[in-house]
């Protein structure tokens, strides 16, 4: 979608203009994965407005193959506008206008399945399947176990106010059962599913993804790994990723293939000075499934996730400058305890140029 953001707080029935930008789970997660360095492709449909080409010239600019994107003559591309204030709170006012859009026609019958399915990872959200039947359907059809599906990742992106009823809480429960690896907010599941407990909990309810990170907001993430051969990423990963002795391999073991059943790691939050949260969680996801696909240690990976979302948290967009690989790869490592006392603000991204300079209190 396009997003319009406010250029100054309060209410939209006071905000007397907006600057233009793009939104939306899956582009945003391409963005940040190509920009990343990854070979990605978005696979979406836009009208065929001048909305749908600045989103198309837009994601196209991060680096991601926008050629499998169809135009709908019929129908707008799908916009928004948003307050500045925090997702969660009385303040926040979100406006969505995608009733009819191009998105939401999306169906097994009119998307290249053949495209969608060439990736080694397919990411999906549960906000797609919220759009209408025929994306529902679409969902399904790409997470049905087959002969070669490529990993199927997921974040449940549960957004009440998108669905009809109580539907949709059983909807994406079940298409999470169905992925590989799997991201979903703690607070979300209580919400979602009633789950209280914590992470263990979920990960109760949620015993079938060979990946299933949990994210505890401020307090951090926890991700848990069943053995490397339940749910077959050896195949579609060989290891070691990243192995030709380059910075990708960056001397960690392989992913999953150094983790035995039922590893569980948590890796806690960053020290944020945070601007607005939008778009943060898709960060995390780009940022996690980066690490996985170079081959990095399952900490890593959390800890990857982690700057990606500080990137966009330290920015008032859905998306924002993430931080260079070199950048990531040396905060990633530090030790435990310069970890847990870096504190990144605006700008990090563009300033951070080795550990010691992040501002630590």
């Amino acid at each position: 979608m396009v997003t319009f953001l406010p250029t100054r707080p309060g209410r939209l029935a006071d905000v007397p203009s907006f600057e233009r930008g793009i939104g939306g789970a899956e582009s945003n997660v391409a963005c940040g994965l190509a920009a990343a360095g990854h070979s990605v492709r978005w696979v979406s449909r836009v009208g065929a407005d001048g909305f749908g080409d600045h989103l198309v010239a837009t994601i196209g600019s991060y680096g991601v193959d926008v050629s499998a994107v169809r135009r709908d003559p019929a129908r707008p591309t799908g916009v928004y506008f948003r307050t500045a204030g925090e997702r969660g709170t009385d303040a926040h006012e979100v406006a969505y206008y995608r009733a009819g859009s191009a998105a939401s026609a999306m169906s097994p019958g009119d998307v290249d399945l053949e495209a969608v399915r060439a990736g080694r990872v397919l990411h999906l959200t549960g906000i797609t399947a919220a759009l209408s039947e025929g994306c529902r359907g679409l969902l399904h059809e790409l997470t049905a176990p087959g002969v070669g599906r490529p990993l199927i990742s997921f974040d449940v992106n549960h957004r009440p106010d998108l669905w009809r009823g109580a539907e949709g809480a059983g909807v994406v429960l079940e298409l999470a059962r169905r992925a590989d690896v799997v991201f979903v907010g703690e607070d979300e599941a209580e919400e979602a599913w009633g789950v209280s407990g914590g992470s263990s909990a979920v990960r109760e309810l949620l015993p079938e993804p060979g990946v299933l990170v949990v994210k505890q907001g401020a307090k951090g993430a926890t991700a848990f790994v069943s053995a490397a051969g339940e749910w077959g990423l050896v195949a579609q990963f060989p290891a070691p990723l990243g192995s030709g002795g380059g910075p990708e391999s960056q001397g960690e073991a392989s992913f999953p293939a150094s983790l035995g059943a039922g590893a569980v790691t948590f890796v806690p939050a960053l020290g944020v000075d945070v601007v607005a949260t939008t778009g943060a969680g898709d960060a995390f996801a780009a940022g996690f499934l980066s690490g996985m696909l170079r081959g990095l240690s399952v900490t890593a990976c959390l800890r990857t996730a982690h700057l990606h979302a500080a990137a966009t948290l330290t920015t008032p967009g859905d998306l924002a400058v993430p931080p260079t690989r070199d950048t990531v790869d040396r905060l990633a490592a530090v030790d435990d305890g310069t970890w847990e006392t870096l504190r990144l603000g605006p700008g990090w991204t563009q300033a951070v140029q080795a550990p010691e300079e992040v501002r630590i209190p």
